[in-house]
Protein backbone atom coordinates (compact mmCIF):
# COMPACT_ATOMS: atom_id res chain seq x y z
CA UNK A 1 0.00 0.00 0.00
CA UNK A 2 1.17 3.38 -1.20
CA UNK A 3 1.11 6.01 1.89
CA UNK A 4 2.70 8.92 0.40
CA UNK A 5 -0.41 10.89 0.90
CA UNK A 6 -0.58 9.96 4.46
CA UNK A 7 2.61 11.40 4.70
CA UNK A 8 2.33 14.19 3.32
CA UNK A 9 -1.04 14.64 5.25
CA UNK A 10 0.46 14.57 8.05
CA UNK A 11 3.67 15.85 7.96
CA UNK A 12 3.25 18.21 5.74
CA UNK A 13 -0.28 19.57 5.53
CA UNK A 14 -0.59 19.26 9.24
CA UNK A 15 3.08 19.80 10.96
CA UNK A 16 3.95 22.35 8.11
CA UNK A 17 6.83 20.34 7.76
CA UNK A 18 9.05 19.35 4.43
CA UNK A 19 9.96 15.67 3.56
CA UNK A 20 13.50 14.78 1.91
CA UNK A 21 13.28 12.21 -0.41
CA UNK A 22 14.79 9.74 1.82
CA UNK A 23 12.94 10.76 4.70
CA UNK A 24 9.70 9.80 2.82
CA UNK A 25 11.51 6.63 2.04
CA UNK A 26 12.07 6.00 5.43
CA UNK A 27 8.86 6.26 6.43
CA UNK A 28 7.30 4.36 4.35
CA UNK A 29 9.55 1.27 5.00
CA UNK A 30 9.01 1.89 8.95
CA UNK A 31 5.23 1.82 7.42
CA UNK A 32 6.03 -1.92 5.72
CA UNK A 33 7.56 -3.26 8.83
CA UNK A 34 5.29 -2.72 11.53
CA UNK A 35 2.49 -3.93 8.94
CA UNK A 36 0.62 -0.76 9.13
CA UNK A 37 -2.07 -1.81 6.98
CA UNK A 38 -4.91 0.82 7.74
CA UNK A 39 -5.38 4.70 6.48
CA UNK A 40 -5.93 5.21 10.20
CA UNK A 41 -3.35 2.89 12.20
CA UNK A 42 -1.06 4.98 9.41
CA UNK A 43 -2.27 8.22 10.72
CA UNK A 44 -1.46 7.59 14.27
CA UNK A 45 1.86 6.41 13.84
CA UNK A 46 2.93 9.05 11.68
CA UNK A 47 1.48 11.59 14.40
CA UNK A 48 4.04 10.00 16.77
CA UNK A 49 6.68 9.87 14.89
CA UNK A 50 6.15 13.83 13.46
CA UNK A 51 5.35 14.84 17.06
CA UNK A 52 8.52 13.54 18.53
CA UNK A 53 10.50 14.82 15.93
CA UNK A 54 9.32 18.38 16.55
CA UNK A 55 10.72 18.12 20.47
CA UNK A 56 14.21 17.52 18.60
CA UNK A 57 16.35 20.39 19.50
CA UNK A 58 18.23 20.37 15.92
CA UNK A 59 14.20 19.45 14.27
CA UNK A 60 13.88 22.30 11.28
CA UNK A 61 10.91 22.41 8.81
CA UNK A 62 12.93 20.37 6.00
CA UNK A 63 13.41 16.65 7.54
CA UNK A 64 16.24 14.85 7.05
CA UNK A 65 16.71 11.04 7.22
CA UNK A 66 19.20 11.07 10.10
CA UNK A 67 17.24 13.11 12.39
CA UNK A 68 14.31 10.96 11.79
CA UNK A 69 16.09 7.62 12.16
CA UNK A 70 17.08 8.79 15.30
CA UNK A 71 13.20 9.51 16.56
CA UNK A 72 12.50 6.07 15.94
CA UNK A 73 14.83 4.15 17.04
CA UNK A 74 13.95 6.13 20.22
CA UNK A 75 10.34 5.52 19.72
CA UNK A 76 11.51 1.90 19.43
CA UNK A 77 13.60 1.66 22.57
CA UNK A 78 11.33 3.33 24.49
CA UNK A 79 8.26 0.86 23.74
CA UNK A 80 10.08 -1.85 24.40
CA UNK A 81 11.26 -0.19 27.84
CA UNK A 82 9.20 -0.22 31.42
CA UNK A 83 7.66 3.06 30.51
CA UNK A 84 3.89 2.20 30.79
CA UNK A 85 2.44 0.70 27.54
CA UNK A 86 5.49 -1.07 26.53
CA UNK A 87 5.86 -4.62 27.33
CA UNK A 88 5.99 -4.35 30.75
CA UNK A 89 3.80 -1.88 31.64
CA UNK A 90 1.35 -4.05 33.91
CA UNK A 91 4.07 -4.94 35.71
CA UNK A 92 4.09 -3.61 39.35
CA UNK A 93 5.37 -0.17 39.90
CA UNK A 94 6.52 2.20 42.82
CA UNK A 95 4.84 5.83 42.66
CA UNK A 96 7.33 7.14 44.96
CA UNK A 97 9.92 6.45 42.19
CA UNK A 98 8.39 9.52 40.19
CA UNK A 99 7.59 12.00 43.16
CA UNK A 100 9.47 14.74 43.37
CA UNK A 101 9.45 18.07 45.25
CA UNK A 102 11.27 20.90 43.83
CA UNK A 103 12.40 23.59 45.98
CA UNK A 104 12.47 27.17 44.24
CA UNK A 105 16.02 27.68 44.22
CA UNK A 106 16.71 24.50 42.78
CA UNK A 107 14.85 25.47 39.33
CA UNK A 108 16.86 25.75 36.71
CA UNK A 109 16.65 29.33 35.10
CA UNK A 110 15.90 29.97 31.41
CA UNK A 111 15.86 33.09 29.69
CA UNK A 112 13.24 33.27 26.89
CA UNK A 113 14.96 34.81 23.53
CA UNK A 114 12.94 37.15 21.63
CA UNK A 115 15.26 36.73 18.51
CA UNK A 116 15.44 33.33 18.32
CA UNK A 117 11.85 32.70 19.65
CA UNK A 118 13.41 29.87 22.20
CA UNK A 119 14.18 29.20 25.68
CA UNK A 120 17.69 29.09 26.41
CA UNK A 121 19.49 28.26 29.89
CA UNK A 122 20.57 31.23 31.92
CA UNK A 123 24.87 30.85 32.45
CA UNK A 124 26.17 30.68 35.75
CA UNK A 125 24.16 30.15 39.33
CA UNK A 126 21.90 32.70 39.89
CA UNK A 127 22.36 35.26 43.14
CA UNK A 128 20.39 36.13 45.91
CA UNK A 129 21.55 40.04 45.48
CA UNK A 130 21.32 39.92 41.83
CA UNK A 131 22.81 42.32 39.28
CA UNK A 132 22.02 45.72 38.41
CA UNK A 133 21.01 44.37 34.76
CA UNK A 134 18.52 41.14 36.62
CA UNK A 135 15.61 43.29 37.32
CA UNK A 136 15.52 44.21 33.85
CA UNK A 137 16.18 40.65 32.65
CA UNK A 138 13.41 39.43 34.00
CA UNK A 139 10.67 41.68 33.45
CA UNK A 140 11.90 41.82 29.91
CA UNK A 141 11.68 37.82 30.19
CA UNK A 142 8.27 38.30 31.56
CA UNK A 143 6.96 40.47 28.55
CA UNK A 144 8.92 38.20 25.71
CA UNK A 145 6.91 34.92 27.38
CA UNK A 146 3.44 36.38 27.55
CA UNK A 147 4.23 38.36 24.23
CA UNK A 148 4.84 35.17 21.97
CA UNK A 149 1.90 33.68 23.53
CA UNK A 150 -0.09 36.38 22.15
CA UNK A 151 1.09 36.33 18.71
CA UNK A 152 -0.11 32.38 18.40
CA UNK A 153 -2.96 33.10 19.23
CA UNK A 154 -5.55 32.49 16.45
CA UNK A 155 -6.83 35.98 16.96
CA UNK A 156 -3.23 37.19 16.14
CA UNK A 157 -1.78 34.98 13.94
CA UNK A 158 -2.14 36.72 10.07
CA UNK A 159 -3.79 33.75 7.49
CA UNK A 160 -1.09 32.46 5.18
CA UNK A 161 -2.39 33.72 2.18
CA UNK A 162 -4.00 36.76 1.55
CA UNK A 163 -7.62 37.52 1.51
CA UNK A 164 -10.75 38.63 3.33
CA UNK A 165 -9.59 37.12 6.53
CA UNK A 166 -6.30 38.83 6.48
CA UNK A 167 -8.00 42.42 7.40
CA UNK A 168 -9.76 40.87 10.18
CA UNK A 169 -6.79 39.81 12.56
CA UNK A 170 -6.15 41.95 15.33
CA UNK A 171 -2.58 43.82 14.88
CA UNK A 172 -0.62 44.74 17.78
CA UNK A 173 1.10 48.24 18.03
CA UNK A 174 4.11 49.80 19.97
CA UNK A 175 4.36 52.59 22.19
CA UNK A 176 7.22 53.99 19.45
CA UNK A 177 4.67 53.84 16.48
CA UNK A 178 2.14 56.24 18.15
CA UNK A 179 4.02 59.19 17.71
CA UNK A 180 2.70 61.99 15.65
CA UNK A 181 -0.49 59.27 14.53
CA UNK A 182 -3.05 61.25 17.29
CA UNK A 183 -6.57 60.62 16.32
CA UNK A 184 -6.01 56.56 15.44
CA UNK A 185 -7.34 54.02 17.25
CA UNK A 186 -4.52 51.28 18.54
CA UNK A 187 -4.03 47.75 20.17
CA UNK A 188 -1.13 47.72 22.61
CA UNK A 189 0.75 45.15 24.70
CA UNK A 190 2.61 45.86 27.91
CA UNK A 191 2.67 46.43 31.56
CA UNK A 192 0.70 48.80 33.27
CA UNK A 193 2.94 50.99 35.40
CA UNK A 194 2.84 54.41 37.40
CA UNK A 195 4.88 57.72 36.07
CA UNK A 196 7.12 59.65 38.83
CA UNK A 197 3.80 62.04 38.71
CA UNK A 198 1.62 58.96 39.50
CA UNK A 199 -0.58 58.95 36.24
CA UNK A 200 -0.93 54.98 35.03
CA UNK A 201 0.41 54.20 32.07
CA UNK A 202 1.43 51.07 29.77
CA UNK A 203 5.01 50.03 29.31
CA UNK A 204 6.19 47.99 26.89
CA UNK A 205 10.16 47.64 25.32
CA UNK A 206 9.99 50.51 23.32
CA UNK A 207 8.60 53.24 25.91
CA UNK A 208 5.99 54.18 27.80
CA UNK A 209 2.06 55.99 27.11
CA UNK A 210 0.24 57.27 29.58
CA UNK A 211 -4.01 56.46 30.30
CA UNK A 212 -6.76 57.68 30.52
CA UNK A 213 -9.37 54.99 32.01
CA UNK A 214 -12.02 57.39 32.76
CA UNK A 215 -13.73 56.06 30.15
CA UNK A 216 -13.39 52.34 30.81
CA UNK A 217 -16.13 50.25 32.31
CA UNK A 218 -16.07 47.11 34.15
CA UNK A 219 -13.62 44.62 33.39
CA UNK A 220 -13.55 40.70 33.86
CA UNK A 221 -10.18 39.99 35.37
CA UNK A 222 -8.26 41.91 38.61
CA UNK A 223 -5.96 44.86 37.29
CA UNK A 224 -2.83 45.89 39.36
CA UNK A 225 -0.17 47.45 38.62
CA UNK A 226 2.95 44.76 37.00
CA UNK A 227 0.28 43.35 35.06
CA UNK A 228 0.84 42.70 31.26
CA UNK A 229 -2.13 43.75 29.46
CA UNK A 230 -3.70 44.16 25.86
CA UNK A 231 -4.78 47.50 25.93
CA UNK A 232 -7.26 49.24 22.95
CA UNK A 233 -7.80 53.18 22.79
CA UNK A 234 -7.62 56.03 20.84
CA UNK A 235 -3.96 57.98 21.12
CA UNK A 236 -5.49 61.67 21.32
CA UNK A 237 -3.15 65.28 21.07
CA UNK A 238 -2.15 65.17 24.81
CA UNK A 239 0.04 61.95 23.84
CA UNK A 240 -2.08 60.04 26.08
CA UNK A 241 -4.48 56.54 25.04
CA UNK A 242 -7.90 56.81 26.38
CA UNK A 243 -8.78 53.42 26.76
CA UNK A 244 -11.88 51.71 25.61
CA UNK A 245 -11.07 48.52 26.62
CA UNK A 246 -8.21 46.52 28.54
CA UNK A 247 -7.91 42.53 29.41
CA UNK A 248 -5.36 40.15 30.32
CA UNK A 249 -3.63 38.32 27.28
CA UNK A 250 -4.59 34.85 26.44
CA UNK A 251 -3.47 32.13 27.93
CA UNK A 252 -1.80 28.81 26.24
CA UNK A 253 -3.21 25.53 27.26
CA UNK A 254 -0.47 23.17 29.09
CA UNK A 255 -0.72 20.52 26.02
CA UNK A 256 0.08 22.91 23.29
CA UNK A 257 3.05 24.42 25.31
CA UNK A 258 4.88 21.04 25.90
CA UNK A 259 4.10 20.01 22.41
CA UNK A 260 6.85 23.14 21.37
CA UNK A 261 8.84 23.59 24.68
CA UNK A 262 8.44 19.53 25.93
CA UNK A 263 12.57 19.10 25.14
CA UNK A 264 12.85 22.26 27.86
CA UNK A 265 13.52 20.58 31.55
CA UNK A 266 12.20 23.21 33.46
CA UNK A 267 11.79 21.80 36.90
CA UNK A 268 15.48 20.41 36.74
CA UNK A 269 14.32 16.81 37.13
CA UNK A 270 15.09 15.78 33.19
CA UNK A 271 12.49 16.68 30.29
CA UNK A 272 9.69 14.14 29.21
CA UNK A 273 8.03 14.19 25.71
CA UNK A 274 4.47 14.29 25.17
CA UNK A 275 4.12 10.88 24.50
CA UNK A 276 5.48 9.82 27.85
CA UNK A 277 3.36 12.10 29.90
CA UNK A 278 0.47 10.50 27.54
CA UNK A 279 1.55 7.03 28.76
CA UNK A 280 2.48 7.98 32.59
CA UNK A 281 -1.40 9.30 32.57
CA UNK A 282 -2.90 6.15 31.31
CA UNK A 283 -0.69 4.52 34.09
CA UNK A 284 -2.50 6.59 37.23
CA UNK A 285 -5.55 6.27 35.67
CA UNK A 286 -5.81 2.90 35.88
CA UNK A 287 -8.53 1.61 38.23
CA UNK A 288 -6.05 0.75 41.31
CA UNK A 289 -4.57 3.88 41.79
CA UNK A 290 -7.95 6.10 42.39
CA UNK A 291 -7.13 6.59 45.84
CA UNK A 292 -3.37 7.71 45.00
CA UNK A 293 -3.70 11.48 46.22
CA UNK A 294 -2.43 14.23 47.51
CA UNK A 295 -3.68 16.44 51.10
CA UNK A 296 -3.24 20.35 51.07
CA UNK A 297 -3.92 21.49 54.45
CA UNK A 298 -3.23 25.20 54.99
CA UNK A 299 -2.73 27.52 58.41
CA UNK A 300 -1.59 24.38 60.44
CA UNK A 301 -0.99 26.50 63.61
CA UNK A 302 0.83 23.86 65.81
CA UNK A 303 1.12 26.06 69.05
CA UNK A 304 -3.15 25.51 69.45
CA UNK A 305 -3.72 22.81 70.63
CA UNK A 306 -7.10 22.45 68.14
CA UNK A 307 -4.40 22.07 65.06
CA UNK A 308 -3.28 18.66 66.56
CA UNK A 309 -6.60 17.16 67.79
CA UNK A 310 -8.21 18.01 64.42
CA UNK A 311 -4.62 16.27 62.71
CA UNK A 312 -5.21 13.49 64.88
CA UNK A 313 -9.40 12.79 63.80
CA UNK A 314 -7.97 13.39 60.01
CA UNK A 315 -5.34 10.57 60.49
CA UNK A 316 -8.15 8.67 62.02
CA UNK A 317 -10.36 9.13 59.41
CA UNK A 318 -8.06 8.27 56.86
CA UNK A 319 -6.98 4.87 58.65
CA UNK A 320 -10.49 3.66 59.01
CA UNK A 321 -11.15 4.38 55.53
CA UNK A 322 -7.83 2.43 54.52
CA UNK A 323 -7.27 5.41 52.15
CA UNK A 324 -3.72 7.15 53.31
CA UNK A 325 -3.13 10.18 51.14
CA UNK A 326 0.91 9.66 49.38
CA UNK A 327 1.18 13.52 50.15
CA UNK A 328 0.15 15.07 53.23
CA UNK A 329 0.99 18.89 52.25
CA UNK A 330 0.88 21.50 55.20
CA UNK A 331 1.25 25.13 54.71
CA UNK A 332 1.56 27.65 57.29
CA UNK A 333 1.56 29.61 59.30
CA UNK A 334 2.80 27.44 61.58
CA UNK A 335 2.24 30.02 64.60
CA UNK A 336 -0.87 32.12 65.51
CA UNK A 337 1.87 35.32 66.04
CA UNK A 338 4.89 36.22 65.23
CA UNK A 339 8.53 34.50 67.03
CA UNK A 340 10.28 37.47 68.50
CA UNK A 341 11.83 35.86 71.25
CA UNK A 342 13.58 32.57 73.19
CA UNK A 343 9.92 31.69 74.63
CA UNK A 344 8.65 31.67 71.60
CA UNK A 345 11.21 29.97 69.63
CA UNK A 346 11.08 27.08 71.98
CA UNK A 347 6.91 26.74 71.76
CA UNK A 348 7.56 27.21 67.75
CA UNK A 349 9.87 23.75 67.90
CA UNK A 350 7.86 22.16 70.39
CA UNK A 351 4.98 22.16 68.02
CA UNK A 352 6.84 20.69 65.01
CA UNK A 353 8.05 17.57 67.98
CA UNK A 354 4.46 17.05 69.00
CA UNK A 355 3.38 16.57 65.61
CA UNK A 356 6.04 14.57 64.95
CA UNK A 357 4.81 12.10 68.04
CA UNK A 358 1.67 12.70 66.43
CA UNK A 359 2.29 11.42 63.08
CA UNK A 360 4.48 8.15 64.60
CA UNK A 361 1.35 7.21 66.82
CA UNK A 362 -0.32 6.21 63.26
CA UNK A 363 1.97 3.84 61.24
CA UNK A 364 0.56 2.82 58.07
CA UNK A 365 0.64 6.84 57.69
CA UNK A 366 4.38 7.47 58.84
CA UNK A 367 5.35 4.21 56.49
CA UNK A 368 3.59 5.39 53.45
CA UNK A 369 3.01 9.28 53.30
CA UNK A 370 5.40 11.76 52.86
CA UNK A 371 4.82 15.14 54.53
CA UNK A 372 5.66 18.45 52.24
CA UNK A 373 5.64 21.99 55.13
CA UNK A 374 5.74 24.90 52.85
CA UNK A 375 6.39 27.96 55.06
CA UNK A 376 3.59 31.16 55.76
CA UNK A 377 3.72 34.82 55.91
CA UNK A 378 4.16 34.31 60.07
CA UNK A 379 7.13 31.83 59.74
CA UNK A 380 10.32 33.15 60.88
CA UNK A 381 13.66 33.35 59.93
CA UNK A 382 12.87 34.65 56.42
CA UNK A 383 11.61 37.58 55.16
CA UNK A 384 8.62 38.76 53.03
CA UNK A 385 10.54 38.50 49.94
CA UNK A 386 9.53 35.87 47.29
CA UNK A 387 10.66 33.01 47.00
CA UNK A 388 10.58 32.25 50.57
CA UNK A 389 13.19 29.31 51.80
CA UNK A 390 12.42 26.80 53.67
CA UNK A 391 11.77 26.73 57.55
CA UNK A 392 15.33 26.54 59.29
CA UNK A 393 16.52 23.01 60.70
CA UNK A 394 16.95 24.02 64.59
CA UNK A 395 13.24 24.61 64.58
CA UNK A 396 12.35 21.19 63.02
CA UNK A 397 15.77 18.77 63.66
CA UNK A 398 13.13 16.90 66.06
CA UNK A 399 10.46 16.32 63.44
CA UNK A 400 13.26 15.24 60.85
CA UNK A 401 14.70 12.67 63.57
CA UNK A 402 11.41 10.91 63.76
CA UNK A 403 10.55 11.36 60.04
CA UNK A 404 14.05 10.92 58.18
CA UNK A 405 12.72 9.77 54.85
CA UNK A 406 9.65 11.39 54.62
CA UNK A 407 9.74 14.53 55.94
CA UNK A 408 10.31 17.32 53.60
CA UNK A 409 10.73 21.44 53.67
CA UNK A 410 10.27 23.29 50.92
CA UNK A 411 10.23 26.88 49.67
CA UNK A 412 7.36 28.90 49.30
CA UNK A 413 6.34 28.46 46.43
CA UNK A 414 7.38 25.09 45.30
CA UNK A 415 6.54 22.20 43.21
CA UNK A 416 5.76 18.65 43.17
CA UNK A 417 6.00 16.28 39.77
CA UNK A 418 4.22 13.20 39.64
CA UNK A 419 4.62 11.45 36.47
CA UNK A 420 3.83 13.88 33.56
CA UNK A 421 1.88 16.07 36.47
CA UNK A 422 3.20 19.24 37.87
CA UNK A 423 1.65 20.23 40.57
CA UNK A 424 2.46 24.37 42.49
CA UNK A 425 2.23 25.26 45.87
CA UNK A 426 1.78 28.54 46.84
CA UNK A 427 1.23 30.06 50.76
CA UNK A 428 -0.21 33.55 50.36
CA UNK A 429 -2.98 36.04 51.22
CA UNK A 430 -3.01 36.60 47.24
CA UNK A 431 -7.10 37.77 47.40
CA UNK A 432 -6.24 40.20 49.69
CA UNK A 433 -3.38 41.62 48.23
CA UNK A 434 -4.86 41.74 44.57
CA UNK A 435 -7.91 43.61 45.98
CA UNK A 436 -6.07 46.32 47.98
CA UNK A 437 -4.22 47.14 44.82
CA UNK A 438 -6.29 47.39 41.85
CA UNK A 439 -5.62 50.12 39.40
CA UNK A 440 -8.53 52.45 38.88
CA UNK A 441 -10.35 49.39 36.28
CA UNK A 442 -12.65 47.77 38.71
CA UNK A 443 -13.79 44.46 38.41
CA UNK A 444 -17.67 44.01 37.55
CA UNK A 445 -18.70 43.19 40.97
CA UNK A 446 -22.19 43.16 40.47
CA UNK A 447 -22.38 40.00 38.57
CA UNK A 448 -18.25 39.53 39.35
CA UNK A 449 -17.34 35.63 40.94
CA UNK A 450 -14.30 37.16 42.57
CA UNK A 451 -12.12 33.38 42.37
CA UNK A 452 -12.92 33.26 39.18
CA UNK A 453 -11.34 36.52 38.46
CA UNK A 454 -8.50 35.51 40.65
CA UNK A 455 -7.97 32.48 38.83
CA UNK A 456 -7.90 33.77 35.62
CA UNK A 457 -5.89 36.55 36.50
CA UNK A 458 -3.01 34.21 37.43
CA UNK A 459 -3.12 31.82 35.18
CA UNK A 460 -3.40 34.78 31.92
CA UNK A 461 -0.47 36.39 34.02
CA UNK A 462 1.51 32.88 33.37
CA UNK A 463 2.83 34.04 37.39
CA UNK A 464 1.97 33.73 40.88
CA UNK A 465 2.53 37.56 41.66
CA UNK A 466 1.38 39.68 38.97
CA UNK A 467 1.89 43.16 40.89
CA UNK A 468 4.50 44.97 41.24
CA UNK A 469 7.73 45.33 43.08
CA UNK A 470 6.88 47.56 45.21
CA UNK A 471 3.69 45.60 46.71
CA UNK A 472 5.52 42.16 46.72
CA UNK A 473 9.20 42.03 46.36
CA UNK A 474 11.05 39.14 44.42
CA UNK A 475 14.36 37.86 43.94
CA UNK A 476 15.20 39.01 40.30
CA UNK A 477 17.35 35.66 39.41
CA UNK A 478 14.59 33.31 40.75
CA UNK A 479 11.63 35.35 39.33
CA UNK A 480 11.38 31.98 37.15
CA UNK A 481 10.38 29.90 40.02
CA UNK A 482 7.27 32.05 40.23
CA UNK A 483 6.42 31.80 36.43
CA UNK A 484 3.24 29.59 35.30
CA UNK A 485 4.74 28.67 32.11
CA UNK A 486 4.19 26.04 30.46
CA UNK A 487 0.55 25.85 32.33
CA UNK A 488 0.84 23.29 35.27
CA UNK A 489 -1.76 20.79 35.62
CA UNK A 490 -2.96 22.38 38.89
CA UNK A 491 -1.93 24.89 41.28
CA UNK A 492 -2.98 25.18 45.11
CA UNK A 493 -3.44 28.95 46.07
CA UNK A 494 -3.60 28.74 49.57
CA UNK A 495 -5.22 31.85 50.59
CA UNK A 496 -7.18 32.34 54.29
CA UNK A 497 -10.27 33.57 51.83
CA UNK A 498 -13.04 31.05 51.64
CA UNK A 499 -11.82 27.71 49.90
CA UNK A 500 -12.67 26.99 46.50
CA UNK A 501 -11.79 24.94 43.33
CA UNK A 502 -12.21 26.02 39.78
CA UNK A 503 -10.63 24.60 36.61
CA UNK A 504 -9.49 27.12 33.81
CA UNK A 505 -8.49 26.49 30.71
CA UNK A 506 -7.41 22.65 31.01
CA UNK A 507 -5.19 24.02 34.45
CA UNK A 508 -7.15 23.16 38.26
CA UNK A 509 -6.64 25.84 40.37
CA UNK A 510 -8.18 25.64 44.23
CA UNK A 511 -7.74 26.95 48.15
CA UNK A 512 -8.32 24.45 50.43
CA UNK A 513 -8.59 27.79 53.16
CA UNK A 514 -7.90 27.44 56.38
CA UNK A 515 -7.66 24.19 59.05
CA UNK A 516 -9.17 25.90 62.02
CA UNK A 517 -12.31 27.02 60.47
CA UNK A 518 -15.71 25.38 61.73
CA UNK A 519 -15.12 22.33 59.69
CA UNK A 520 -11.90 21.87 59.81
CA UNK A 521 -10.91 22.54 56.16
CA UNK A 522 -8.74 20.50 53.64
CA UNK A 523 -8.60 19.92 49.96
CA UNK A 524 -7.76 16.61 48.15
CA UNK A 525 -6.32 16.90 44.99
CA UNK A 526 -6.98 13.11 43.37
CA UNK A 527 -4.15 11.51 40.79
CA UNK A 528 -6.15 9.90 38.40
CA UNK A 529 -8.33 13.14 37.91
CA UNK A 530 -5.91 15.75 38.52
CA UNK A 531 -9.37 17.35 40.45
CA UNK A 532 -9.56 18.56 43.80
CA UNK A 533 -12.07 17.71 46.42
CA UNK A 534 -13.11 19.86 49.37
CA UNK A 535 -13.48 17.81 53.09
CA UNK A 536 -13.96 18.41 56.70
CA UNK A 537 -14.03 16.68 59.66
CA UNK A 538 -17.98 17.84 59.92
CA UNK A 539 -19.09 17.24 63.43
CA UNK A 540 -15.86 17.63 65.11
CA UNK A 541 -15.52 19.73 67.65
CA UNK A 542 -11.49 20.38 68.51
Amino acid sequence: MDFRQVILKVFTRKHQLSLQADAMALLQQILVDHDIGTVEDATVSLEMLAKDYLLQDDCSTIVTKPILQRVYDELVEKSSSTVPGGSQGNEAWDPDHHLHFINAFDMPRWHYSQERKVFEKAGGRPAIAGVSESKAVFLRDRHNIIKQIVLRNENFSPPAFAGSDRANYLRLTSTRNLLGRSGGRFLLFGMLTRSPEGRLCLEDLDGTVPLDISQTGPSEGLFTEGCFVLVEGDYNDEDTLAVIAIGHPPSERRAVARSIYGHIDFLGKGATTVLEDEKWTKQVQRPENADLAILFISDVRLDENRTLKGLRRLFEQAVEAEVIPKVFVLCGSFTSGNVSNDVEMDIYKDGFTALGDLITEFPLIRSNSHFLFVPGPNDPWSSDVLPRRPLPSVFTSRLLSKLPKTAVFGTNPCRIKFMGQEIVVYRQDLMGKMMRNLVGVKPDLESADLKRYLVQTVIDQAHLSPVSLTVQATLWEFDHSLRLYPMPTAVVLADSYEPYELTYEGCHVFNPGSFLTSNYGFSTFYMATSRSMPGGLEGFVG
